[in-house]
């Protein structure tokens, strides 16, 4: 038997034309590049591919058999053709029915099906088309809403990292209970040989309100060794975010889940000091 590229697949949000060409290029005409996009929780996918439907440039192809994924707008309706929560209306073998050490099912109701009761909100944003495939352009939870706008966190990052003093970066809004634009705070590890300065934060603010908005300024900069990451290498922007609002670290993210849970220490203290 010859070596042939079936299917190669990308976990995740949808690839950019050029780097679907690419594979195209290097796998041969035989291949066909599933776009995938699931959850560790269910250890499953929602979005995939099949071998009898076409592949889209940028888009995923179509709904995994057995999941029933709709896209639903701000007042719970699914939609297609624009942008909503993706979540799931029906059971699926892999769901989990409930958490360790969560003996009333609070967490877990919390978890999942808290903002639409019987529904469970994954926390993607999803685009459905007329024709049966999808996109996924982020995490709806890690929004930034500033003053009833809302801001992308991938949209600071592209800015923020761009600059060579910034290995990486994470975002969080804190709301004003009153309606205003609250405290929108940035932390950044800074490259080998870099501080954050002065200088550097100017430089900070100055690119954001060029390339992004004013609004996309932060309040607050702040220096941090490391950022909280999960084992698959995702940034954990909303568990920080519940730290900085007053949970404690082990109902803010399981410990377990992360490549080092010393991480999300540092933002116990950062909570102190904005009180």
């Amino acid at each position: 038997m010859t070596d042939v590229l079936w299917e190669p697949a990308l976990d995740g949000s949808s690839r950019v034309e050029r780097f679907i060409r690419g594979v195209e290029h290097g796998g041969g005409p035989t291949a066909q590049l599933a776009s995938i996009s699931g959850g560790t929780d269910v250890c499953s996918g929602f979005l995939g591919a099949s071998p009898i439907l076409p592949v889209h440039a940028g888009e995923i192809s179509c709904r995994m058999l057995g999941c029933a994924v709709e896209s639903y707008d701000e007042q719970g309706r699914p939609v297609v053709g624009s942008l909503g929560e993706l979540v799931i209306t029906g059971p699926m073998p892999s769901m989990p029915v409930g958490f360790w050490n969560d003996t009333d099912g609070a967490r877990y109701r919390a978890a999942y099906f808290e903002d639409i009761p019987g529904v469970w909100r994954h926390g993607d944003w999803i685009t459905i088309t007329d024709r049966g495939t999808c996109t996924i352009t982020g995490r709806s939870d890690a929004t930034l809403n500033r003053g009833g706008v809302r801001l992308g966190t991938s949209e600071f990052y592209s800015v923020v990292e761009a600059l060579p003093e910034v290995a990486e970066s994470l975002v969080v809004h804190l709301e004003d209970e009153e309606g205003g634009a609250g405290t929108l705070i940035l932390f950044v590890v800074v490259a080998d040989e870099a501080a954050l300065d002065d200088e550097l934060t100017r430089r900070v603010a100055t690119e954001l309100r060029k390339r992004l908005s004013p609004r996309h300024v932060p309040d607050v900069v702040r220096q941090v060794p490391q950022l909280p990451r999960t084992l698959s290498g995702k940034k954990l922007e909303v568990p920080v975010k519940k730290i900085l609002q007053g949970a404690a670290i082990e109902d803010a993210a399981a410990k377990g889940a992360l490549t080092d849970a010393s991480a999300l220490d540092v933002f116990v203290d950062v909570r102190a000091e904005l009180r």
